[in-house]
This record gives structure tokens, sequence and C-alpha cells, in this order.
């Protein structure tokens, strides 16, 4: 199998981000997915079809998973798979121009190899993978400190929250605090630099699979809410942590959750 060239991948995404932010600058296209708060714009298909031709051209035996139409399925996740989130975030993108990401993870056979989260109008491109370590740009971030639920803050949902699902205010308010942000992406930063302990979400792979490569270099787990193995198949709750935070969340919702 040819080896990914990291630098390219990340030229790639720069190129992306370039692409995006010159297209702030036109009338976006957006329609609506499942409901209106669900959104997809033209930009999001250009940009996820961007980055499959630049994978295609180089790597042409490679899988692909993405989140806008036609690649947003896959048979197995056998072999190299890309797995693409071309704007996560995408209503802070339409409502703010700001607070999104590029999501690019690969895996192989199932494990995650390499993750880029691009923070596109910060300029800030978090990458690594278990070989190389976590990058800033160009500075190596270090694991974070771990600590116990009741010491720090967690990235959720806010409609989990909101309505209680399978108890998530008891294990919201057993941590220091809650945050939302609106992007995965943002929330796998703030665990990679330490901000925040843990992330409690309901996504898709191509939401938790990029970051998801990247935390697990820290020893971060990432789970089900109940601890089981994700599916890489379809939207599902999600719960990414310290291992010590981890196995209080997981204990916290087998307790309070109808599952």
């Amino acid at each position: 199998m040819q080896l990914v060239n990291v630098e390219e991948v990340k030229n790639w995404l720069n190129d992306a981000g370039e692409f995006i932010k010159t297209s702030l600058n036109n009338t976006l296209e957006i329609k609506e997915k499942s409901n209106r708060t669900d959104l997809v714009t033209n930009i999001d298909e250009e940009t996820q079809q961007l980055l499959i031709n630049k994978i295609q051209e180089v790597y042409p035996n490679d899988k692909i998973l993405g989140e806008e139409t036609g690649y947003n399925t896959i048979d197995s996740m056998s072999g190299r798979v890309w797995i693409i989130d071309p704007i996560d975030g995408t209503m802070n993108f339409v409502m703010e121009q700001e607070n999104f990401c590029i999501m690019l993870g690969i895996f192989e056979d199932g494990i995650g190899k390499l993750g880029f989260i691009y923070d596109v109008m910060a300029g800030e491109l978090y990458w690594g993978g278990k070989e190389l370590g976590v990058f800033r740009n160009d500075e190596k971030l270090q694991q974070p400190e771990s600590s116990k639920l009741n010491e720090g803050l967690l990235g959720f949902n806010a409609y989990m929250f909101g309505e209680n699902i399978h108890g998530s205010k008891e294990v919201a308010n057993a941590s220091m605090g809650i945050r939302v942000s609106g992007c995965a992406g943002l929330e796998m930063i703030a665990l990679l630099k330490g901000n925040h302990i843990g992330y409690i979400s309901n996504l898709a792979p191509w939401d938790y699979a990029p970051g998801m490569a990247l935390i697990e270099v820290f020893g971060f787990h990432a789970t089900t809410l109940t601890g089981g193995a994700l599916s890489f198949d379809e939207r599902e709750y999600f719960v990414a942590a310290q291992p010590e935070t981890h196995k209080e969340i997981v204990e916290m919702f087998k307790k309070t959750g109808n599952f």
C-alpha cells in the first residue's frame, strides 16, 4: 500500500481552506437536509469534491467516506479509507462565517492512522497520528494532564443536554460545566489542548473519525455512551474523554440511560 504523504495532504487542506475563504464573498446556495437546522451549502459539496479529486488522483485504489451525497455510505472499513467532513459546523459557517473546520481522517482496516482538523478562519491545522504525535501547525502538542469528571469542562451536544437524553444532565452536572460550540472539530481541538476533558454528542462517522485519530494519540477513549465500539456506519451517540473520566461517564450513562 502506497504511503500517505502527510505534507501533501496538509497542502490539500490549505487549498480547500483558501477555496472556502474565497467563497465567503459569493452568494451561498443553502439547502436543508433532514430539517431547517441541518444545512448543506454548495461550498460543502464543492469542497468535498475538491478533496476527493486530489485523493483519487494520487491514491486511486483507496476508499472514501464523506458527508455529502454519493459518498456517505461505505461497504466496510477494510483497507485504507479517507473520511471527509468538508465543512464541520455548517450552521456556524452560514450564520457566523467562523467556528467551522475541515476534517479529514485516514483509517486502515478500521484503525485511525492520521487525522487532520483545520480551523479555517483561525488558520490553525491540528494534525498527526500515533507514529508522529499531534501538532498545531508546526508546534508539537503535549499530552493534556488527566482530570476527574468533577475537575473539568465537557463539550456537549445542546439537544442532548436540553432534552436530557439518556440522563445527560446528570453527567453534565457532575462536571465543572458544559460548553457548546456546534462544531465537532472545535470540540476535538478543545480535548487536544486540554481545555476540555470530555465531549458528548450525537455524531456521524465524518464528525468523529478525524478527531478520533488524533485524540487517541493522547490516550483518550472514544466510544458509544455505554462504552461500545463505534460503527462508522451511521449517526450514533458518542463520548470521548480521558480514560478515568471516560469510565466515570460511561458508568453514569449505564445507570441513567434508557438503552
